[in-house]
């Protein structure tokens, strides 16, 4: 993806509701309040990995797997490659800030090993209609394990059982059918085929928009939000 990227009961951290849901009748306690900032690290906790929220020094182990050819196969080229990063990184955790909190871009770690080996974010661009978008990446190293399914599965679990959101969608490049398998995978629905709609490394690509709305997410509980 460009970056346009459990076990037990799940233990909510202390909230405070800055909006009601206009898309909800119910009007309750878990769906009507979205998670403003405040103290602490927030993590989503999978059978596998924890997404975590992002430090200043997490830029090198990005900058690490950016640097790999593989994987800037699908990214625009940038000057300084290192700079960007550490631009990138800032700007995530500055999100962690924000009141309301509308961006949640979270590194991708292995349980029992806080070393980051890629990332997801929520973005909510509309919280009017209670939409968002999804993001995420993983370190080459770690393709075809099922990681980048399970760390997207958990974010977009957080986004409709936690933040109680209407919609919530993502893009990828047509030629990218790794991240159509993944989105495929969450139970999205291919809604728009751009083409020619971006122009980098010298070509036009054309773009997929994948979406979800609520009452097509499945409930489940293999995802836990902890601080």
């Amino acid at each position: 993806m460009r970056w346009s990227m459990l076990l037990g009961p799940m233990r909510l951290p202390s909230r405070q509701c800055w909006r009601r849901s206009p898309w909800r009748s119910d009007h309750d306690s878990k769906s009507s309040c979205w998670y403003a900032n405040e103290s602490g690290e927030m993590r989503i906790e999978t059978n596998r990995l924890v997404l975590r929220e992002f430090r200043p020094e997490d830029w090198e182990d990005i900058a690490a797997y950016w640097a790999l050819p593989v994987h800037q196969r699908y990214y625009a080229d940038v000057p300084d490659r290192d700079e960007f990063v550490r631009e990138l990184v800032t700007m995530f955790v500055g999100t962690q800030a924000e009141e309301p909190r509308r961006r949640w871009h979270m590194a991708v770690t292995l349980r029992g090993d806080d070393r980051l080996i890629g990332n997801c974010n929520l973005r909510v661009n509309n919280p009017e209609l209670g939409e968002a978008n999804i993001g995420y990446e993983l370190h080459s190293a770690q393709w075809g394990k099922g990681y980048a399914t399970e760390a997207a599965r958990a974010i977009v679990g957080f986004g409709f059982r936690d933040l109680g959101l209407h919609r919530i969608w993502a893009e990828c490049v047509l030629d990218n059918v790794g991240s159509q398998r993944v989105l495929a995978k969450l139970g999205m629905q291919r809604e728009a085929h751009f083409r020619e709609h971006q122009w980098y490394k010298g070509r036009w690509w054309d773009t997929l928009i994948y979406a979800m709305l609520d009452r097509e997410w499945e409930p489940h509980d293999d995802f836990v939000v902890v601080r």
